[in-house]
């Protein structure tokens, strides 16, 4: 007895049935969603930690003034990261990773462990 699927075949084919590990198309949520969250997170750890650091710093030293007085340092991070999200060589990167990811989580059937920034 053969399993049957709503799904198209590219995306319950592969040795889990969780799609084919070689395919390289990518779903609107996917392109929408899931490559600007890997990249959001990979720019706060890799490209914005000295921004990150120091709008944590000030929002921790502020409490709850830290609306008005952080704002600099908000500027900052934000400038620093929407650089980066505009960044076409960064976005062809984070896609790649994630296409990687995908492909090896098809092949395997185990998710890679959640990262936390």
């Amino acid at each position: 007895m053969s399993d049957k699927s709503v799904l198209p075949p590219k995306f319950s084919d592969g040795p889990h049935g969780l799609g084919d590990p070689d395919d390289k198309s990518l779903r609107k949520v996917e392109i929408e969603v899931m490559i600007p969250k890997l990249m959001r997170e990979k720019a706060k750890v890799e490209k914005c930690p000295k921004e990150v650091f120091d709008f944590e710093q000030c929002c921790k030293a502020s409490s709850l003034l830290m609306v008005v007085k952080c704002r600099n340092q908000n500027s900052a991070l934000k400038d620093c990261l929407s650089s980066w999200y505009q960044n076409d060589e960064f976005r062809q990167q984070c896609t790649e990773e994630y296409l990687k990811e995908r492909s090896e989580f098809r092949r395997t059937g185990i998710k890679k462990a959640m990262r936390r920034a």
